[in-house]
């Protein structure tokens, strides 16, 4: 795993020695990602440069190097990531008489460009990558990213320069940097708690999107090649779905699943394994475990508070397995060590809450070994999250109800204030009066007003509602994924739309970009064997019903991990990887959080709405109101600014 940064300054003149000393103070802002060695390349002709971090893994020897060049000198890549099929294309290549020097897969990857080009070498190459790579013959800069979005790549022109690297935090050694805060991202931030794809939370600055090739020229025409198309895959599928017996697909889910954990055990340095107990991980943990004559090295964090304390349920799947288990329990005191640093290896505002535990479950790893294995992804797969029951569930029982009668109905619950209904629901039977029974009326309610399944899960996956009503002066943009006309295909369920914008957003967006960022905090490479490329365009060939069947999600998965650990090790309520934040915001980050949500400072940076912030804090503090996600997203953002804008 490494980390790339580079500029194209097409209007410059600049000497050799700037172009070097530049690109070689960019390196430095994300040498986390790479401490093993740094690279440098420029082309002062055109003035381009590259810069390079690495984190040796395969092949550590200095015919690993990057920048790499292509034998013929025509090619030159920086690279992060890896590559799981790049010895069987190795021997392909050698095959027509490419002779190699070292090992490496980035060896592999810029000798198949030369051969094969770029589209058709991405096509065909199984694994987790973002590179740039120049091409001397045409003059044409390349970027690229996986199918899934598991490695980041940031890119776009800035005060007529193109930059492009693993994270924005390179970009700001450049001297011509000075970035602006894109409002409209920010709007979109708020709704998700995190900057949704292609927007970043500076002007001008884009990811790039997943499965997708850039190129650029030197008269700036830029040109995109989408080489996977999840919307595609889905579609294909969908008119091809797997009638086999149970037993053969559960096969096939085990082999291939199997296959994808054994590619991702190649390495030259000890590698490990993220363990919560649940099926996801346990699963991966197994697999990893039947491929190795060792026991495998695990990783699990605890809480005190039980509600969200998974380490026991890890410890026993650990000694089942046979692994080197090793744990760590957390407080709020860890959490509050932690927060000071999330801006900085985060580079955007992000929020979501489990970035803390993931961060600590990572550096407890990087103790012991230079790579972790880890489960994310299986929800998205296989069916696994809460909100495809509750929303499936719920749609079908208020869609035969005429909109206005749901209009009305909710008008009518939110006649009185949550207070309100936490007073009538003290004089209701014991089990009628719920904890904050106001909140859930006044979410109930909201829910009522939902007038199609597509604002039914944008609701469910939003924090802020109206986002535009807290960010001053936004428009909230209209990104490619949230077209409407998605949730109107016939083939698809409800479930099956939402698996599939998970997938194009929420995945990439959130969930890798949260374990990417605090893997590479800590010089940790994390890989994902279930986004196998290959497991992701089997799942959608599966009939839902070996899915979901009797209202539990990932049915086949659990059967593949059946065959390896029992189920009452593992069969328990859904957990997920989260703290305990709204707890701790009343209690012992009150102090902190106070300082960021200030009346005096909220109104003089004039960016957020003040009133619709302190509301939101004062109810939660009373405890009628549980604001925590909302609010961790303004305190993220809040942090972050500080950071960078101070």
């Amino acid at each position: 795993m490494c980390g790339l940064t580079g500029f194209w300054d097409l209007t410059g003149r600049a000497s050799q020695e700037t172009l070097l000393a530049i690109v070689e103070s960019m390196a430095v802002k994300i040498q986390a990602r790479g401490p093993d060695s740094f690279g440098v390349w420029t082309e002062k002709e055109v003035q381009l440069a590259f810069g390079h971090r690495r984190l040796a893994i395969v092949d550590l020897s200095e015919t690993g190097h990057q920048p790499m060049f292509s034998h013929t000198g025509r090619w030159v890549i920086i690279y992060n990531g890896e590559i799981y099929n790049a010895e069987e294309l190795r021997k392909e290549l050698s095959a027509e008489g490419c002779q190699f020097r070292g090992h490496s897969d980035t060896e592999v990857i810029i000798e198949a460009f030369e051969r094969w080009g770029v589209e058709k070498t991405c096509a065909r190459l199984i694994g987790m990558f973002a590179f740039a790579c120049w091409d001397n013959q045409e003059k044409r800069l390349f970027l690229g990213r996986d199918r899934l979005g598991i490695k980041p790549l940031y890119w776009g022109f800035h005060h007529g320069v193109f930059f492009f690297g693993s994270q924005l935090k390179s970009f700001s050694a450049h001297p011509a940097w000075s970035p602006v805060l894109d409002k409209n991202a920010l709007c979109a931030y708020f709704r998700f708690n995190y900057v949704p794809a292609p927007l970043s939370i500076f002007e001008g600055i884009q990811k790039l999107s997943p499965g997708t090739i850039l190129s650029i020229d030197q008269a700036k025409n830029i040109t995109h090649t989408v080489f996977w198309d999840l919307k595609k895959v889905v579609e294909n599928a969908k008119k091809n779905l797997c009638t086999d017996p149970d037993t053969i697909l559960i096969d096939k889910v085990h082999d291939l699943l199997s296959d994808a954990v054994k590619r991702r055990m190649v390495a030259d340095v000890p590698l490990g394994a993220f363990l919560s107990g649940g099926i996801d991980s346990s699963t991966v943990v197994a697999l990893m475990q039947k491929h190795s004559m060792q026991p495998v090295k695990t990783f699990s964090i605890g809480f005190s508070e039980d509600a969200y304390n998974e380490a026991q349920y890890a410890a026993k799947v650990a000694k089942h397995l046979g692994t080197e288990h090793h744990e760590l329990y957390l407080n709020a005191k860890d959490a509050i060590d932690v927060i000071p640093s999330i801006p900085d290896w985060c580079d955007e505002p992000f929020a979501d809450v489990s970035q803390i535990p993931t961060f600590l479950v990572s550096k407890l790893a990087r103790k012991h070994v230079t790579i972790s294995l880890s489960g994310d992804g299986g929800d998205e797969l296989f069916a696994g999250y809460h909100r495809y029951f509750w929303g499936q569930s719920v749609w079908q029982k208020i869609r035969p109800i005429p909109a206005g009668l749901r209009h009305l109905g909710a008008k009518a619950l939110q006649q009185f204030s949550p207070n309100a209904w936490d007073s009538i629901g003290s004089f209701l039977p014991h089990k009628f009066n719920l904890p904050l029974l106001g909140d859930k009326v006044h979410k109930l309610a909201a829910i009522l007003e939902a007038p199609n399944e597509y604002e039914l899960y944008k609701m469910l996956v939003s924090q802020w509602q109206q986002p535009e009503a807290l960010v001053l002066g936004s428009v909230e943009p209209i990104l490619p994924p949230w077209d409407s006309s998605q949730f109107a295909k016939k083939s698809q369920t409800f479930v099956d739309t939402m698996q599939m914008m998970d997938m194009l957003t929420y995945l990439p967006d959130d969930i890798l970009t949260k374990v990417d960022r605090a893997s590479m905090a800590v010089s940790l490479e994390a890989r994902v064997p279930l986004l196998d490329h290959r497991l992701v365009e089997l799942s959608w060939s599966l009939p839902m019903d070996v899915k979901i069947r009797q209202g539990q999600g990932k049915w086949i998965l659990r059967q593949v991990l059946n065959r390896y650990v029992p189920k009452d090790l593992v069969e328990r309520p859904k957990m997920g990887f989260g703290v305990p934040i709204g707890e701790w915001l009343r209690g012992p980050l009150r102090e902190w959080a106070e300082q960021l949500l200030s009346k005096e400072r909220l109104i003089n940076e004039g960016i957020l709405k003040e009133e619709l912030v302190s509301q939101k804090w004062q109810e939660h503090l009373s405890g009628k109101r549980n604001w925590q996600y909302p609010l961790w997203g303004v305190l993220m953002f809040q942090a972050w600014k500080e950071q960078n804008f101070s």
